[in-house]
């Protein structure tokens, strides 16, 4: 049997004949950028995170970008963030001449450790970064505390978490603004890349719609250096399509996270958490292990997908030396890295077979421990 990581395929074929009617709309209209129905979507993800606006972007990584560049970061400014994460968390601090300040993560949910994160700010700190890494939120009162004491802007990566809830908040209502991918893989994915900044307040709103049109106001009249980062039509009607499905999706990935919890008591894995009041979304279902990278070969060699997210935390990447960390700064990243592995936990993932990938880790562990 083979299993993917993930099968985009499956979730498109119980919603090809909306998606291809909708995508012939927009054929049919020849209206590509900022249209009705970038307008429409911006106004079902504001209502889902529980705030005034939403803004349609190009991609996840430039919602990061235009978040930081609305809250003028810039040279000499500093971002608290984590160090384990995708790459462009950091790298669009870095763009904008910032410097990230990294802290270390919790062992058991892999986001940011407040304490850390609280402890890494400086006179210099502009804004603060989590990351709801994996779908499952930050603690939410806690990092608005320490944002009022430290006079420093909340932005939320909530990229791998739309949808998910925890201490009394919605992702995307926490911070000043939030961050969104709708990247394929994401629980709500586009047909290319995509994104969204969500916010409360109207001034940043508008000063996002201006800077995603290369700062321009009106036509040719530009306030701002912005960048060309706008959502278009054929994003906007996709997502559009698969947006109602996005609650039970959620509720599907819980379900398989649940059963294989369930299964995998007993074994020696870490197995993700979900604390308590909080609504975990699994983007990714991860688990950690000594032994890793001998079950992910294992997996391999049986067919059943898995990834690794992510091998190298961002203080060790090449590109990041000059910011002055060294391994071994970061110990619980270190060791996630080393650990972390990511099993197949799609919606569209049949009983048959979450059976086989259960089976296959219960076989490596008797194998491994006979």
């Amino acid at each position: 049997m083979q299993i993917p990581m993930l099968d985009l395929k499956a979730q498109f074929a119980g919603i090809k004949e909306d998606v291809l009617a909708a995508v012939h709309e927009v054929f049919d209209d020849q209206w590509f950028i900022l249209g009705p129905r970038v307008k429409s979507l911006e106004e079902k993800i504001a209502a889902l995170c529980h705030v005034r606006h939403a803004v349609g972007v190009s991609s996840g990584t430039d919602a990061i970008l235009m978040a930081l560049m609305a809250a003028g970061v810039g040279p000499g400014d500093e971002v608290v963030t984590t160090p384990y994460t995708f790459f462009s968390t950091v790298s669009s601090i870095v763009r904008l001449g910032a410097k990230p300040v990294l802290a270390d993560i919790e062992p058991d949910t892999f986001n940011i450790d407040p304490k850390k994160a609280a402890s890494a700010c400086t006179s210099k700190t502009r804004v603060l970064l989590p990351v709801h890494l994996f779908g499952h939120l930050i603690n939410g009162k806690e990092f608005r505390s320490i944002a009022a004491e430290k006079n420093a802007l909340l932005i939320e990566d909530a990229a791998q978490a739309i949808g998910a809830r925890g201490g009394g908040f919605e992702a995307g209502e926490i911070g000043s603004m939030a961050c969104y991918s709708f990247y394929p893989t994401k629980n709500l994915g586009g047909i290319g890349d995509g994104g969204m900044v969500v916010t409360d307040k109207d001034d940043i709103a508008a000063r996002l719609r201006i800077l995603r049109v290369h700062g321009g106001r009106d036509k040719y009249v530009h306030s701002y250096v912005g960048i060309n980062g706008r959502l278009d039509e054929l994003q906007a009607a996709v997502l559009l399509v698969k947006l109602p499905h996005l609650a039970r999706w959620n509720e599907a990935r819980r379900t398989i996270a649940s059963r294989y919890k369930e299964a995998f008591a007993g074994l020696p894995i870490t197995l993700p958490i979900e604390r308590p009041g909080f609504y975990h979304t699994y983007h990714q279902f991860v688990i950690r292990l000594a032994d890793r990278d001998r079950l992910q070969q294992y997996l391999r060699e049986h067919g059943i997908g898995n990834d690794i997210y992510y091998p190298i935390p961002l203080h060790l990447q090449e590109c990041f030396q000059d910011l002055g960390y060294k391994k071994g700064d970061f110990p619980i990243a270190e060791q996630c890295a080393k650990e972390a592995l990511a099993l197949p936990a799609y919606p569209e993932l049949s009983q048959e077979s979450q059976d086989e990938v259960i089976a296959r880790i219960h076989a490596f562990f008797g194998k491994a421990h006979a």
